[in-house]
């Protein structure tokens, strides 16, 4: 394959700094405080770089591994980038860019009056937070640093749902706080019965020491229930539609499109690399009913709403089922079949487009609030004419959630359909129907509100900025134009990880 490949040295260095680069951009802007408006901008910007050089080193070269220190596991850190922390890394910083630009025009280190705002200061730490977590989360081939992690992670994110400091916002914090807390505690247990087991928390090592008997079952058993609770997976989602639907627009498309993804990438890491033995039958079937009942009772419910912004919410539990059908079409059975890569390519797909479509959703929802007062569905009458760029946005983002062509929800439930008729599982065909059938169903209902003629004119009581909504018009457009790509995405996600490990791939 033609290309340079760097030295390990400086590869080792960018997956260094692609976790100090958000830890030092939060210890920046806290001192500087007012005088920090444009750092965000420029560490964004550079994460987005540095995201790239680690996706390029690894399409290039392959697996990247880096032993702080220059202390190897069991007794370092060592941090590792396979194809797929590549992409998750390379998506989180594609999102935070245009997030960060929308966020610039709500939170200001002064209100209009000159006054210090309290949700403008710690606004910007608390991303750094969330973004130093999420790429520690990808990076991490270790339990233990996963754990801190996903902590810091949590820790940065919960705050970012109480910015407005309403009644309401801080009981739905309160419960994120609580089921974040459990999933950490069971993923503890888990971590640790597979310490006292075999002596070492280094994902690799462990992957050639485990085995497939009592001790390792329960030990995937607590980690896996504790990693659906920071999921919000099915039936332990009670906290994501009122974090997510109450949150600033901004901290709403974080957590959406990007922290509940961390606790599923981890799913995937421990079922497919860590645990590919256990995923039979059973278990891959357990997750994908988890995975279809998330799918038909968040459609349903979003149906139900009468906020636009709730009914993005419980949009995102129903397409985070989608996620979890990869597990009995990719990972059940005894023996791998040629279209398992393709469930496996499709689910992570997945979980990519959804997370520029949703970050689209939920600033766009901002917007609505913004310029014409609230996000009730039944008054949208006449918002595409006074803010058509959000209106053609939600429609694209609506796209991928539908999973229509060309998008890029087209392309990963087209993998996941046609790998469930080709394995002749017609039911998780039939769910997979049913959910966009439903999707269509909500989308065209804010769509049609939004386009019909209003009694009278409808006015923006607050002007909105074009930079913002030209930030939620490219994450539509980035969601629907992923279906359109080459197949270069689908052979990175294939390096070191993945699907190399399950059975019939080694």
């Amino acid at each position: 394959m033609p290309g340079v490949v760097w030295g390990p040295d400086v590869g080792s260095g960018l997956l260094a700094l692609a976790v100090v680069l958000p830890v030092a951009g939060a210890l920046l802007i806290l001192p500087l405080g007012r005088h920090a408006e444009r750092v965000p901008h420029l560490l964004f910007m550079a994460g987005l770089v540095l995201a790239t050089a680690i996706a390029y080193h690894v399409w290039i070269g392959g697996v990247l591994t880096a032993a702080i220190g220059g202390w190897p596991a069991p007794l370092g850190i060592v941090l590792r980038a396979d194809g797929l922390s590549a992409v998750m890394l390379l998506t989180t910083a594609l999102v935070l860019v245009p997030v960060g630009i929308f966020a610039a025009g709500e939170f200001q280190p002064r209100t209009a009056d000159g006054r210090e705002s309290r949700a403008g200061l710690l606004f910007w730490p608390l991303m750094m937070g969330v973004w130093a977590g999420l790429n520690g989360t990808f990076l991490s081939n270790d339990l233990f640093n996963i754990y801190v992690a996903l902590e810091l992670l949590t820790l940065a994110a919960v705050p970012l749902v109480t910015l407005e400091g309403k009644a309401g916002t801080l009981a739905a914090a309160l419960r994120y706080l609580l089921f974040a807390l459990l999933g950490s505690l069971l993923y503890m247990l888990g971590a640790a019965l597979l310490y006292g087991t075999h002596g070492t928390l280094d994902l690799t090592l462990l992957a050639d020491r485990v085995r497939d008997d009592a001790s390792a079952l329960i030990a995937a058993a607590l980690m896996t229930a504790g990693l659906l609770a920071k999921t919000a997976m099915f039936p332990l989602h009670l906290w994501l539609p009122p974090a997510h639907g109450g949150a600033p627009a901004a901290a709403s498309a974080i957590l959406s499109a990007l922290v509940v993804k961390a606790s599923f990438y981890l799913v995937v890491r421990l079922w497919f690399d860590l645990f590919p033995s256990l995923l039979d039958d059973t278990g891959a079937t357990v997750l994908g009913l988890f995975g279809a009942a998330a799918i038909l009772s968040g459609s349903v419910l979003a149906l139900r709403q009468a906020r636009l912004k709730l009914l993005v919410a419980y949009s995102t539990l129903a397409q985070l089922g989608y996620l979890f059908l990869m597990f009995p079409l990719a990972g059940g059975g005894t023996e791998a079949q040629p279209w398992t890569a393709g469930a496996w390519s499709g689910g992570i797909f997945h979980a990519v487009s959804h997370a520029f479509a949703k970050a689209s959703l939920f600033l766009g929802a901002g917007i609505l609030v913004q310029g014409i007062g609230h996000d009730r569905i039944a008054d949208l009458r006449g918002a595409a004419r006074s803010l058509p760029m959000v209106i053609a946005a939600f429609g694209l983002s609506g796209l991928s959630l539908m999973g229509l062509p060309p998008s890029g929800g087209f392309i990963a439930k087209w993998l996941l359909l046609t790998t469930a008729m080709a394995s002749g599982r017609w039911g998780w065909a039939v769910v997979m129907f049913a959910g966009g059938l439903l999707a269509a169903t909500y989308v065209f209902r804010v769509l049609n509100r939004a386009m019909a003629t209003p009694e009278q004119p409808l006015r923006l009581v607050q002007p909105v900025h074009q930079s913002r909504q030209l930030a939620v018009l490219f994450l539509a457009l980035v969601s629907v134009l992923l279906g359109l790509v080459p197949a270069i995405p689908f052979e990175l996600l294939q390096i070191g990880g993945g699907l190399s490990t399950v059975e019939g791939f080694r």
